[in-house]
């Protein structure tokens, strides 16, 4: 269980939703003379220098950049049911190697709502939900009517981003390999034989993606997924790029705006994936995250934050030793526990889950909740089926991160993580070592570029309790963007993400998507 950025899980879970989810020189895009003119009051003007220098991509052959979209009903993706008749699907072609544009293609898949005002369309709205990894075109009918005061004037439209399910989505490990996985390996290992097998299985996983998806595997960079949004942009026929990230999503929309700063249209990021931050940084930053959405949780039933965590270190030790029954005749580990506590913090709505997990646990010596929960955050069905999408979260993160800690290099970190937090950190800190352990592909840097000079002003919304993204990325993502561009919204509250769960969030993005109309830099809402 990797702890970055989830997609947003829309499926219930003991009766809640759960919010549960990183340049190839000479590709930029440049000018389109043909583009249509027009301004936007949130700063999308045709003549600005920054809209001289990036329209449509460049290099691309003509049978990539003219092709149109041939929207269908849409089919049932795996795992789940057919959308309703508003909804229609298609496929792009998009290079897999942009550095030979006239090369092999692979297809992306997108789904699409129409806009209910078509008199007052402004454009696509693309969405991405998180991950790395996550469905867009699972999610988004599925999350529609949240969006739905947005889709009165925009086409919803998702998509899965390379290595990710329709689009040439990775397969590493089959359904028995991933439960032999999280059934028999130690994530916080304590022995030498612990440590062995740990990173063994890190360098399986590797192999195991390398042999189901050897052709894609090094081309499922942030960057190119960034550009695939481009060329989505120009065969949807807009002149700006409209998009609403959430999660690992704003470091896409962060990596877009990077790329094609001419290109950004009204762009909102929202749980805020900080981009100064490399591999053991993240680490650093979710174990300060976790803990804090902890404490905070321990503090609203009234407990001594300090004294909730030792509490819960106590039955992660105990764990340790002695895994817990459950229902299921599964085992409850210390590894599932862990991702059983994390699950509910995504959300505050959730924290009455914990709640009954931890007094099962504690009080009656079964697992039964918290394995459900780990279950729910690591895509498990009943009939012992995994989403794909931690294969998928793992090909792409490695494609992205260059670093690659050893695991003397993790267990140096043991003790500056432990005092972040006792329950998280130990986890955390190794995970920088298991998750790329002998990954077959090298990573494209240390941390992303976000820089964005001259680009249209740009939402960045960070909260104050987010856990998995904590609010301090959302700052820095500002500060990256530049001056003028990355325009800071903070919320008070708790949770991974603000949009539909306040409404003050919810009317300030409406309102600049709906209107243009850009909150000042540095606003606050607190419902």
């Amino acid at each position: 269980m990797h702890m970055h950025p989830r997609a947003r899980r829309v499926t219930a879970l003991a009766g809640a939703a759960l919010l549960t989810a990183v340049a190839l020189a000479g590709c930029d895009g440049s000018a389109d003379p043909a583009a249509p003119g027009g301004a936007d009051k949130a700063g999308e003007t045709a003549g600005s220098p920054a809209a001289s220098a990036t329209a449509a991509p460049t290099g691309l052959p003509a049978a990539l950049t003219s092709q149109k979209a041939d929207w269908r009903k849409c089919g049932a993706p795996e795992g789940g049911s057919a959308p309703d008749s508003h909804w229609r699907c298609a496929t792009v072609q998009v290079p897999l190697d942009y550095r030979k544009p006239d090369g092999e293609t692979i297809g992306i898949a997108l789904i699409k709502r129409q806009a209910t005002d078509r008199g007052e369309r402004i454009g696509s709205l693309l969405f991405n939900f998180g991950g790395p990894g996550g469905s867009g075109v699972s999610i988004l009918p599925q999350a529609a009517t949240e969006y739905s005061t947005l889709n009165s004037r925009y086409d919803l439209v998702g998509f899965d981003p390379r290595g990710v399910a329709s689009s040439e989505g990775v397969s590493c490990r089959s359904d028995g390999e991933t439960e032999s996985a999280l059934k028999r390996v130690d994530m916080t290992p304590d022995t030498p034989a612990e440590k062995a097998a740990f990173l063994k299985d890190g360098a399986d996983m590797g192999a195991g993606c390398e042999k189901g998806s050897g052709k894609v595997l090094p081309f499922l960079t942030t960057t190119n997924t960034a550009r695939d949004m481009d060329l989505i942009r120009q065969v949807l026929g807009d002149r700006k790029l409209y998009y609403f990230g959430m999660s690992y999503g704003t470091e896409l929309g962060g990596t877009y705006a990077h790329l094609f700063p001419g290109n950004v249209g009204r762009v909102v990021l929202d749980a805020v994936v900080d981009p100064t931050a490399d591999a053991v940084g993240h680490a650093r930053n979710q174990a300060t995250g976790f803990q804090r959405a902890l404490e905070n949780y321990l503090a609203s039933r009234g407990e001594d934050p300090e004294a909730g965590t030792a509490r819960i270190a106590r039955l992660l030790a105990k764990l340790d030793k002695s895994p817990l029954p459950t229902d299921s005749g599964r085992m409850l580990s210390e590894s599932l526990a862990i991702t059983g506590i994390v699950t509910p913090l995504y959300s505050e709505s959730n924290w009455p889950a914990l709640t009954q997990a931890l007094d099962e646990a504690e009080n009656n010596g079964t697992g039964t909740t918290l394995l459900a929960l780990a279950d729910s955050y690591n895509g498990r069905d009943e009939n012992g089926h995994y989403d794909p999408q931690a294969q998928s979260q793992r090909a792409i993160s490695c494609a992205d991160s260059s670093q690659r800690p050893t695991a003397d290099e993790a267990e140096a970190l043991l003790p500056e993580f432990r005092k972040l937090s006792p329950v998280f950190g130990p986890f955390l800190a190794w995970d920088t070592a298991g998750w790329c352990a002998n990954w077959p592909v090298a990573g494209e840097h240390d941390t992303p570029e976000a820089s964005a000079p001259g680009a249209a002003p740009i939402l960045v919304i960070g909260t104050t309790g987010d856990p998995a993204t904590p609010y301090e990325g959302a700052r820095r993502m500002a500060t990256e963007l530049g001056k003028g561009v990355g325009v800071l919204l903070t919320n008070k509250g708790e949770g991974h993400g603000s949009y539909g769960n306040g409404t003050c969030v919810t009317a300030k993005t409406d309102s600049y998507f709906l209107d243009g109309k850009v909150p000042a830099d540095g606003s606050t809402c607190s419902s």
